[in-house]
């Protein structure tokens, strides 16, 4: 705030020393242009007859009456709006799986899906009570390997916050059921589905 008082005070300061010097060039550059458009204006204003400028007035406030009486009226004008093609799932999951060397949390998204997916397969089977997505994932014909289970249930039941990825880029993370083969897991729920 001070600086800006500052600023202000400076520049009052310059003008006033150089209002003298310049009063001179201000006068022919300034003054006399613009005394000369208001005289030719004057002129204009009083040679023209004055009912002419009551029509004039009258017209421009009729004009405006009916432009805001009246309701607006669209032209169809169609914007191009750019918008994002829309993502399915199945590409999504495929970004997932490309960013999932990114880190853990991308790793649990594409578990996470492929358990719903498992867990679909399994609410379609079975018939009465519905099941829970906490529910393991068993069934009497449901025989994944036990790396395959808990890479669903762990992708379905829990969080990637629960799997810590190391800070340190030389140390390598302890594996996690995450790093279970996707391939493997999509072949398993393929078979499942073929049933």
């Amino acid at each position: 705030m001070n600086r800006r008082l500052f600023a202000m005070i400076g520049i009052l300061i310059l003008a006033a020393l150089l209002a003298f010097p310049l009063r001179d060039a201000v006068y022919k550059v300034v003054i006399i242009p613009v005394a000369y458009v208001l005289w030719m204006l004057d002129l204009l204003y009083h040679s023209v007859h004055q009912s002419l400028w009551w029509f004039l007035v009258l017209f421009i406030l009729a004009y405006i009456l009916v432009r805001s009486l009246l309701p607006k009226v669209r032209v169809n004008e169609r914007e191009l709006i750019k918008t994002k093609p829309v993502v399915g799932q199945v590409e999504n999951l495929s970004m997932w799986m490309k960013k999932s060397e990114r880190g853990v949390y991308f790793k649990w998204l594409v578990a996470n899906r492929l358990g719903k997916i498992a867990w679909q397969i399994l609410a379609l089977r079975e018939t009465g009570k519905q099941r829970s997505v906490f529910d393991p994932l068993t069934s009497p014909d449901w025989t994944p390997d036990p790396a395959i289970r808990a890479y669903l249930e762990s992708g379905l039941q829990r969080s990637f916050a629960d799997f810590p990825q190391s800070r340190n880029p030389f140390v390598k993370s302890e594996p996690t059921a995450l790093d279970h083969d996707v391939n493997a897991t999509i072949e398993f729920l393929e078979s499942q589905v073929k049933k």
